[in-house]
């Protein structure tokens, strides 16, 4: 889809009337007015802050679009969203347990506990690139750009070392049991000068704690998205229309999550999640320009998606795909075209590896922190829960 495509603003105050009429019967004193107004400038602040950062998301070009950078600034975007959730569930604790709202509580939160299975899942994604890099490293250094000629003896460390390469980018029902056992969940505690200081704050990590082999990144979405249905008529009216955002919270969530696992190599993959973006919510317009956008990607890599959308694998496989052509039909000595292809090669995959060096470990920081958070608005919100229901 072509990356200039404008979005068209939503009219927020269309999106604010309907909102603003849900007072109820009980709503009859100045105060009670007050705290109403209070709320709904809230909703409709939140509303908005996902309508932007999610609009400028969708306004990337084509060249940033699904790569690291954007992908950090997605979870900046999500972590934004859901710091502003968090602040409205603290504003509004008494309304938490009023039916349905404490049902659509409980599901977001239920949600919750697979966005962190699917945290842990992107990290290994993360680590099996780092994986793949050892392998180009070796590539990179047994066909030297500095040398003048490549022997056969580097032709054929090069050629095992993409054969490898190869074999571990393999679809991960093959391959991916290796990290499932040796996964570190986030919120595992380090040893370091903070350790004492963070084991009193509660449960630290997911509490599947790692990914096993029957684990399903395509299940888990499914999961999210059939039970994933906005509220309507006088669900609306529940606590002043506050099920609105939760509604609008746990579909960031999912969105994002499906995302992740789109751009990224993970367990049972598939993206083929059917899931409907509503359409009365001015967020609706750039999410489903985004949605198109990524199975815009899927369709142009057709089977060859094991291994995620993130724009930096797909160069890769190109570069790496036309280097195992060249050293599989290479004869010694090279001729001087072949030996052009090969500097052009190794040009390339040393980018690769340039911007794994530099960026994987930002993103990764920037996926626990979104773990963190996760983690930390569920514990958070089912204490507002438990201590509403006990009064």
């Amino acid at each position: 889809m072509p990356s200039d495509k404008q979005v068209s603003p939503m009219p927020f105050m269309s999106f604010r009337r309907p909102i603003m009429t849900i007072r109820g019967d009980n709503v009859d004193s100045v105060g009670s007015s007050h705290d109403f107004d209070s709320q709904n400038s809230e909703m409709e602040s939140f509303q908005k802050q996902v309508f932007t950062v999610f609009h400028e998301l969708s306004a990337a070009s084509d060249e940033e679009f699904l790569s690291i950078s954007w992908i950090q600034k997605l979870l900046d975007a999500f972590a934004c969203c859901l710091e502003e959730f968090r602040v409205i569930m603290c504003n509004n604790k008494a309304n938490l347990s009023k039916p349905p709202l404490d049902k659509f509580l409980s599901e977001f939160f239920d949600r919750s506990i697979k966005a962190l299975d699917i945290c842990n899942a992107t990290r290994d994604g993360i680590e099996k690139i780092r994986q793949w890099k050892k392998h180009l490293e070796i590539v990179l250094c047994a066909l030297d750009s500095n040398q003048k000629l490549i022997s056969e003896g580097q032709i054929r460390r090069a050629r095992k070392a993409l054969m490898d390469l190869a074999i571990f980018m393999l679809d991960e029902k093959e391959t991916g049991s290796s990290f499932s056992h040796r996964n570190r969940s986030f919120g595992r505690l380090q040893k370091n000068k903070d350790h004492h200081n963070r084991r009193g704050s509660g449960h630290s990590r997911s509490l599947s704690w790692s990914v096993p082999n029957s684990w399903s990144a395509s299940k888990q979405l499914h999961s999210m998205a059939n039970t994933l249905v906005a509220p309507r008529g006088s669900e609306l009216a529940a606590a002043n229309g506050l099920s609105v955002v939760v509604y609008t919270m746990s579909f960031i969530l999912m969105f994002v999550l499906w995302t992740l696992v789109a751009a990224f190599p993970c367990q049972d993959r598939g993206h083929q999640i059917h899931f409907t973006i509503p359409r009365q919510f001015p967020w609706s317009t750039p999410l489903n320009l985004l949605h198109s956008r990524i199975m815009d990607e899927s369709k142009k890599r057709g089977r060859r998606d094991n291994n995620g959308f993130l724009k930096e694998i797909y160069q890769m496989e190109k570069c790496v795909n036309r280097m195992t052509d060249l050293v599989d039909s290479a004869h010694i000595p090279l001729t001087e075209e072949q030996m052009e292809e090969a500097r052009d090669g190794v040009q390339e995959l040393s980018l690769f590896c340039e911007v794994c060096k530099a960026e994987l470990d930002p993103l990764e920081r920037h996926l626990r922190e979104v773990f963190r958070k996760i983690m930390s608005c569920r514990t958070e919100g089912l204490e507002f829960l438990g201590k509403a229901t006990e009064t």
